[in-house]
């Protein structure tokens, strides 16, 4: 593909997805479908406006590619033990009853048990872009429906790994006797399948090895250098890298992106690599949808189309009723195993590769393969109108499913406090704050400071809080406070307006450098402020108070008095703040706080005498 055919294409498919989409959304039909539909358009077998769409799926299956890796971003220790019921016991379930299913409606069209089998398997897989896509448009990424579905995904992607290993186990004729015309030749082609095998094992400990040992100092010397476009190169990188790497052993890309985003789950730059590579997520994805709406062969289905439509509506059949079923054996309510289930009815982005590997290894022959990805193909064209009727049918009439009982998000859970800078300040409150049990996501743009800190056991994310795409990823819509305890002066100030604007429900405190700065904070929308040095120069005042022969007692009382009377001075002065007559005021208010606080001590020291006199124990010691 030449430079001009690759602007062409580019032209014709963003043109049909800008078209195709609002209209799609103003019908309620959802962007997926809309995307499908454009793609079948000016795809090769309606108006042929693009040449072969294998050309530009390579291109687009990257957008499954960078979908993988942000989910695997979030497959946490921790988040997997929350949800193992969901994803090993519910993901579980639905994969081996709706191979079960498949392989029994197989044996009943009189296929070996062997084929009908691993068509099962392959056809249990679901399609992750559209149903998370799905969900998150109808505001139904959280609660029960979020959680089952999310779970069931997961452990769809984990188990494709052992797949590859089991499939060609069942192998009917010679590896290698029937190959896929569409399958791309790869660095293994020809080897024989235990050591083809063996290099597949060898890439996914080469992949999780190095994200561990090398990826990560790369990272941090990146991070180093504070050249944010250099670091989002490098994840993209990255994320390439590895999934060339997964192709060369016959893999599929998006699942060695999603092991590069599970390595890389639990270190310090997975907040960052989010917020970098989530932009070309939605892009890449929506000309994924397009692709597949232009790879739909009409020919086989003009050559059995009665055929092609019975599978069609089996398979979502067959993959409704087994989630359901599952759903339900785990105690998801009604209503949430239904939506569940309607969602996951359709083949996945993986069933595409599965089904070329196996057509390779002798399982699948090529004619049947063809049907599949057919079937496959219309399933997930067919999945947003499908939703959309459910929607409207039962959905919209019982009330969502996402205000059901145990409304629970899927991620680690809803922070309380977002800290946006954990140097000297920030990490004093942000420790009292964690040993009062509160939930506190950490950030910071010093990877010195955040090697350090973690040594320690801290938890620390990398990245510049001043971003509010960082700050959202962190839960800032969520979140009940945000504590800026940067020390630049000028980006907490710009920082407190734009969280003001994007996050009006989140009650901000802000690190002020001195009076005047506190000023300019309250007046770009913090709720309070705090003086770095203040506290700390009262309790410097206050030991050389007691030095110079105060009592404890008197040390302490003039020192409260004192921010007493300039806490009520920078409050009366605030509105006066940035106008010509604040110095004069200041000048009058400093005279007034002296004035007061020397009556005051004077006061003191009198009540102290009348004590001492009342107390001639107190005034002999």
């Amino acid at each position: 593909m030449n430079g001009q055919d690759l602007l062409v294409q580019a032209l014709v498919y963003l043109t049909a997805g800008v078209v195709s989409v609002p209209i799609a959304k103003r019908l309620g039909l959802g962007s997926v479908l809309g995307y499908l539909f454009a793609g079948v358009i000016v795809g090769p077998f309606v108006l042929n406006l693009v040449g072969e769409a294998h050309d530009v799926m390579r291109f687009a299956e990257f957008g499954v590619v960078i979908l993988l890796f942000l989910i695997g971003l979030e497959v946490r220790p921790a988040l997997l033990w929350r949800m193992r019921t969901a994803i090993f016991g519910l993901g579980g379930a639905q994969l081996v009853l709706t191979a079960l299913a498949f392989g029994a409606a197989g044996l009943a069209m009189g296929l070996d048990w062997r084929t009908a089998l691993a068509a099962g398997l392959i056809l249990a897989m679901s399609s992750t872009a559209i149903v998370l896509a799905n969900l998150e448009e109808r505001g139904l990424r959280s609660g029960p429906v979020g959680e089952a579905t999310f779970g069931v995904l997961l452990f769809q992607d984990l188990s494709v790994i052992p797949l590859f290993a089991l499939l060609p186990l069942l192998a009917v004729t010679a590896p290698g006797a029937v190959a896929s015309q569409e399958q791309a030749a790869g660095l293994l082609d020809g080897l024989p399948v235990w050591l083809r095998i063996l290099a597949i094992f060898a890439a996914v400990g080469a992949v999780v090895g190095g994200g561990r040992y090398l990826i990560r100092p790369i990272f941090r010397y990146i991070a180093a250098a504070r050249l944010r476009e250099i670091f989002t190169a490098f994840a993209l990188l990255l994320v390439v890298g590895v999934a060339a790497l997964m192709q060369l052993v016959g893999l599929s890309p998006a699942l060695g992106a999603f092991l590069a985003g599970v390595v890389l789950a639990e270190s310090e730059f997975r907040r960052e690599l989010e917020t970098d590579i989530e932009p070309f997520r939605g892009l890449l994805l929506g000309l994924f949808f397009i692709t597949v709406g232009a790879a739909l062969d009409f020919a086989i289905v003009l050559e059995q189309p009665a055929l092609l439509v019975g599978l069609v509506l089996g398979l979502v059949v067959i993959k409704t009723l087994a989630m359901y079923v599952s759903a339900r054996l785990f105690g998801t309510p009604h209503l949430a195993a239904m939506t569940t289930s309607v969602s996951l009815a359709q083949g996945g982005e993986f069933a595409f590769v599965l089904l070329g590997f196996t057509v390779a290894a002798g399982v699948l022959e090529g004619e049947m393969s063809r049907l599949l990805t057919a079937t496959v193909a219309l399933s997930m064209a067919a999945t947003p109108l499908v939703f959309a009727l459910y929607e409207s049918l039962i959905l919209n009439r019982v009330g969502p499913a996402a205000e059901e009982p145990e409304n629970k998000p899927f991620d680690e859970g809803d922070p309380d406090v977002i800290v946006a800078g954990f140097g000297r300040f920030g990490q004093v409150a942000t420790r009292m704050l964690l040993a009062n049990d509160f939930k506190v996501v950490t950030l910071d743009s010093s990877i010195e400071q955040i090697d350090l800190l973690r040594r320690f056991g801290r938890e620390v994310h990398y990245g510049d809080a001043s971003r509010l795409d960082l700050l959202r990823t962190a839960g800032a819509d969520r979140a009940r406070l945000l504590l800026i305890a940067i020390d630049d002066r000028d980006k907490a100030v710009e920082m407190v307006e734009a969280a003001r604007e994007a996050f009006p429900n989140l009650t901000i405190i802000a690190r002020a450098w001195d009076r005047r700065h506190a000023y300019d904070l309250l007046s770009k929308g913090a709720h309070e402020v705090e003086r770095e040095t203040f506290e700390a120069g009262l309790m410097f005042g206050l030991k050389a108070l007691r030095r110079l022969g105060f009592s404890p007692r008197r040390a302490a009382t003039a020192t409260s008095l004192f921010r007493k009377h300039d806490i009520a001075s920078f409050e009366r002065l605030a509105p006066l703040w940035g106008e010509e007559r604040y110095i004069l005021a200041s000048r009058d208010s400093a005279e007034t706080m002296e004035r007061l606080l020397r009556a005051d001590l004077d006061q003191m020291e009198v009540d102290e005498d009348d004590e001492a006199s009342d107390n001639p124990t107190r005034q002999a010691s």
